[in-house]
């Protein structure tokens, strides 16, 4: 019965390094990982807004999180990679530095974010997981999605 229980409480995260930074992003939000190719710039867009694209079908803003969480742009060895989202039946992609693994973490060791995280980083994360050597943010998409929503409408 006990194992019944654990399980209900596990989430599962897509995780991401974004600045030397692990984020994990809630899977059941997490439409496809993909490489941003052809992308368009938008004039007069905010920084945070890389451009948009054409994915299958559909039109992506793509938006840069590391522009989002104010860190530098950095040049990476491999290319850039991209989560695609959804939101509000718009379609939305987050560009990161790497894509890493789905981990099962129990939602009873999740914490709130510390009192001294810095205040880019509680503004798109719900609470920590301790892993063994680092933690992981995790994201909360709409959050990121809304503060470009206000920038854009600004």
């Amino acid at each position: 019965m006990s194992t019944e229980t654990t399980d209900r409480n596990l989430k599962e995260y897509v995780t991401a390094m974004i600045g030397g930074q692990l984020f994990g992003l809630p899977i059941l939000r997490v439409q496809d990982v993909f490489i941003p190719e052809r992308l368009t710039r938008v004039p007069l867009a905010p920084p945070e807004i890389a451009g948009v694209l054409n994915l299958r079908g559909r039109i992506v803003t793509l938006i840069d999180m590391r522009g989002r969480l104010g860190l530098d742009t950095c040049e990476h060895d491999g290319p850039p990679m991209a989560i695609g989202v959804e939101s509000r039946g718009e379609s939305y992609g987050l560009l990161i530095d790497s894509v890493g693994e789905v981990l099962k973490l129990d939602d009873d060791t999740r914490e709130p974010n510390p009192i001294n995280l810095d205040p880019r980083l509680a503004r798109v994360s719900t609470g920590i997981h301790r892993l063994e050597g680092q933690l992981l943010m995790v994201v909360d998409v709409e959050r990121v999605l809304d503060i470009g929503a206000k920038a854009i409408a600004a």
